[in-house]
């Protein structure tokens, strides 16, 4: 069957067959994925939110002419995407923007967005009838890998870190029967270790540089714009780690340029925390990212300092106009005691775009009459001990200012009904 689109890498400009187990070109290149589109009538995707069939109702694969087009007994799918966008004037207070909108990207089957793209890398190792599919992580991915793998029928082995592994992904990873090898040392360590055991057994990779991977975060753009109408936002702001989501979306931003369903690119903002942050120093100098050989940031999720997509992003940013800095803990906290009192709620990493909103309006760099959207990337509960930690004032260098510790009351009911009423006297 042919297949309209083909692998091409990015450095060289080498063309691949569109199935074939490659991550990288001979060159050392990263790969993408071109698709020879088709003409393509948005107003088909919306239709769909009215079916019953399961590609439809998925986020992703309701956007399929423009991710993956692949029939209906080659899709993996747990219904992933159809994640909503949530407004806050407390928000637009404490960023200084009028109307930002937070696409909350924790609400997927697995509580992230790796689930857009695992749905598509899934599909396509079952389509290619792969042994067994791997990934290393800092919890997320493994989470989402795990799951998929288990829907799929395929095993699953799963690289983290020897420590700094939020214990709510880690749960998932468990309980969805993944092999799971816990390595010393960090999430780069884990990123070179499993390249070279998929390259020397018949186990597919699923990392984001797996260009397929990419194919399904794209969706995220195509679903924000959907749901606003296809009306293009001024800014579109998300946290960066490993860099695949920014370089998916603004892959798919401009592919949705191309075809002229919008008329124009949003600016993209990238926000790293300060302790793993190689692409703004990089962006800062004007250089070549270079892997940092430590990092250190509670936001785990974008821990890393040897992005494997950098380059995919820098390819969006220049596409975009885009922008690039980094916010320290105590501000994406910040940002996250905020985010969590909204009544949203997100894990840390998720936090730091908003954090980075802030500096961003702050500094001029984002007006206050911009029309904002930002990314948040995982559930509140993937990373609970840090929620807790920082409810009881237990995080290092980290003023809790909105701290909502628990209370030591006696089982008594006139004790209890004394701090009651002092709370709603104090709430007027």
């Amino acid at each position: 069957m042919e297949r309209p689109w083909h692998l091409r890498c990015i450095e060289c400009g080498v063309a691949f067959d569109p199935l074939v187990v490659r991550y990288r070109c001979e060159c050392g290149g990263i790969l993408d994925v071109v698709h020879t589109f088709n003409a393509i009538n948005r107003d088909r995707f919306r239709a769909r939110r009215n079916s019953d069939h399961p590609a439809d109702r998925s986020g992703v694969w309701r956007y399929r002419e423009i991710v993956l087009p692949l029939a209906d007994d080659e899709i993996v799918t747990r219904g992933e995407g159809n994640t909503n966008v949530y407004r806050s004037e407390r928000l637009d207070a404490y960023c200084g923007v009028s109307g930002l909108a937070l696409k909350h990207e924790g609400e997927n089957p697995t509580g992230s967005f790796k689930d857009r793209g695992m749905a598509v890398g899934m599909s396509v190792a079952r389509l290619l009838g792969v042994r067994a599919v791997a990934c290393a992580s800092t919890g997320n991915t493994s989470a989402s890998l795990a799951s998929y793998a288990a829907v799929a029928g395929l095993p699953a082995f799963v690289f983290i870190p020897g420590q700094h592994i939020a214990s709510g992904k880690l749960s998932q990873t468990l309980a969805y029967g993944a092999h799971t090898l816990q390595l010393d040392g960090n999430f780069d360590k884990g990123m070179r270790i499993v390249q070279e055991v998929c390259a020397r057994t018949s186990i597919y990779l699923l990392n984001s540089i797996n260009p397929f991977r990419i194919e399904g975060q794209k969706s995220i753009g195509f679903e924000l714009l959907d749901q606003l109408g296809w009306e293009v936002p001024d800014w579109i702001v998300l946290p960066g780690g490993n860099l695949g989501n920014s370089s998916a979306i603004g892959k798919g931003l401009q592919e949705l340029h191309d075809l002229g369903i919008i008329d124009r690119l949003p600016r993209l903002a990238v926000i790293q925390a300060r302790g793993a942050n190689p692409l703004y120093r990089a962006y800062s100098a004007g250089e070549a990212v270079r892997p940092l050989a430590e990092v250190d940031t509670l936001a785990t999720a974008i821990r890393i300092g040897d992005p494997v997509s950098w380059r995919k992003c820098v390819r969006a940013l220049d596409a975009c106009q885009g922008v690039v800095t980094d916010v320290d803990d105590a501000a994406i906290m910040d940002a996250k005691a905020q985010v969590d009192a909204a009544g949203i709620g997100a894990e840390p990493a998720s936090c730091a775009t908003v954090a980075g909103v802030r500096r961003l309006v702050s500094e001029r760099v984002i007006a206050p009459t911009d029309r904002v959207c930002g990314i948040l990337t995982g559930h509140l509960l993937k990373d609970p001990d840090t929620v807790i930690s920082y409810h009881q004032g237990q995080l290092r260098g980290i003023p809790a200012s909105l701290a909502n510790p628990a209370q030591q009351v006696d089982a008594k009911l006139p004790q209890v009904l004394e701090r009651v009423e002092a709370v709603l006297d104090a709430s007027g």
